[in-house]
């Protein structure tokens, strides 16, 4: 009986760990920078397994940084999205699909009309494994030449992340109909929905 007792503890324990485990790995965090975060966040909310995207600044000298002086070019930081996502409905590789086909990771510094580092095309990695897969990702984009042009994607670490003020978050949800939105954040809404539908929110 003694010996019963033990092996159901020792078998509880284990499933508790197991337990644990699965709770950690149940939601997990990806940064990007991939120009205007407005456009970017837009994106990233309509994805299934996406529960979370915060608009913010990453990777500066600054801290707590004002968008105005992110604006400047001169605090370091890129105009990023903290994106909080359920593997288990969404894999890494799978965003970074999202991130490197809705904009232009082959034009440094630069989307469109934005130019400043501000806009640099950057994936802030928050492990090994992010890393691993970016970098891999990013090798074969290259090799196959899949731009035409090299991607100049930066990889790095991820760094403290500074959330924008309020108005900047869930910004084409609340100013759809502003000129901006209409112009450039649809179309990018509009390519999504065609080659990501799929992976689309229901």
């Amino acid at each position: 009986m003694k010996y019963l007792s033990i092996m159901i503890l020792v078998l509880f324990s284990a499933l508790s760990a197991t337990d644990a485990d699965a709770q950690s790995k149940k939601l997990q965090k990806a940064t990007f920078g991939m120009g205007c975060f407005w456009c970017s966040e837009a994106l990233f909310q309509r994805l299934e397994g996406v529960t979370s995207v915060r608009s913010g600044f990453e990777g500066g000298d600054v801290a707590n940084p004002s968008y105005e002086e992110v604006c400047t070019g001169t605090t370091g930081h890129a105009e990023v999205i903290e994106v909080t996502y359920d593997p288990l409905k969404i894999k890494y590789d799978e965003l970074l699909e999202v991130f490197w086909k809705s904009h232009d990771p082959t034009t440094l510094n630069r989307q469109g009309a934005d130019v400043g580092t501000q806009y640099r095309s950057v994936v802030f990695y928050h492990s090994e494994e992010q890393k691993q897969i970016a970098e891999k990702y990013k090798k074969e984009l290259n090799d196959t030449k899949a731009f035409g042009k090299p991607v100049v994607t930066a990889i790095n670490k991820a760094a403290p992340f500074y959330v924008a003020d309020s108005y900047h978050q869930d910004y084409f949800n609340k100013n759809g109909n502003q000129p901006y939105c209409r112009m450039v954040i649809l179309p990018k809404l509009e390519k999504l929905e065609k080659v990501f539908k799929a992976k689309l929110k229901h």
